[in-house]
């Protein structure tokens, strides 16, 4: 079991699944879900119109339909940044939610983008903190299942940030 760190554009990424920073209703938005919506084409929009949208914290799976070198998209619904203490417990929700349900379908690798630090406001410091030990915690309970982890930063300040939190907590980078 792994945990790597990479800069770019998650739908380019090899694995098993990549993982939606999406809104409820799972049908498209800004950031990381419209390049996802984008990239995987109408089949994805048309499967998750059926989903009947997801609740924050909680994790959907659909196929990846035009993204290739991916088996299945996980989507996440992560909290509105209010600086309570709910915000962070759903926020790790997202993280253990969706390796949970790779591990349901037998997914080994998955992609994680920075869930809820674009519009919906996170810090990132404290979201990365957060998504770091999630992992870690997910991947100590379940050590019997091999699970590559993969954070994917769109730009060079997030990735400098997750950096230094996977460095402080002895994550391979």
């Amino acid at each position: 079991m792994t945990m790597k760190l990479v800069i770019g554009d998650i739908t380019t990424l090899t694995v098993d699944a990549i993982v939606n920073a999406a809104n409820k209703t799972l049908l498209g938005g800004g950031g990381v879900d419209g390049a996802i919506h984008r990239a995987a084409g109408k089949g994805l929009f048309d499967e998750c119109c059926k989903l009947g949208g997801c609740e924050p914290g909680q994790a959907k799976i659909t196929g990846s339909y035009n993204i290739a070198g991916v088996k299945a998209i996980i989507h996440t619904v992560g909290p509105i940044y209010k600086g309570k203490s709910a915000d962070a417990q759903t926020l790790r929700n997202c993280y253990i939610n969706s390796l949970n349900l790779a591990k349901e379908n037998g997914l080994h690798s998955i992609a994680f983008p920075s869930i809820s630090t674009g519009y919906y406001g996170y810090p990132l410091l404290e979201a990365a903190e957060i998504s770091v030990k999630a992992v870690t915690d997910w991947q100590a309970e379940n050590e019997n299942y091999p699970m590559d982890v993969i954070f994917c930063c769109f730009h060079q300040g997030g990735y400098h940030v997750y950096q230094n939190v996977m460095n402080q907590n002895g994550g391979n980078v």
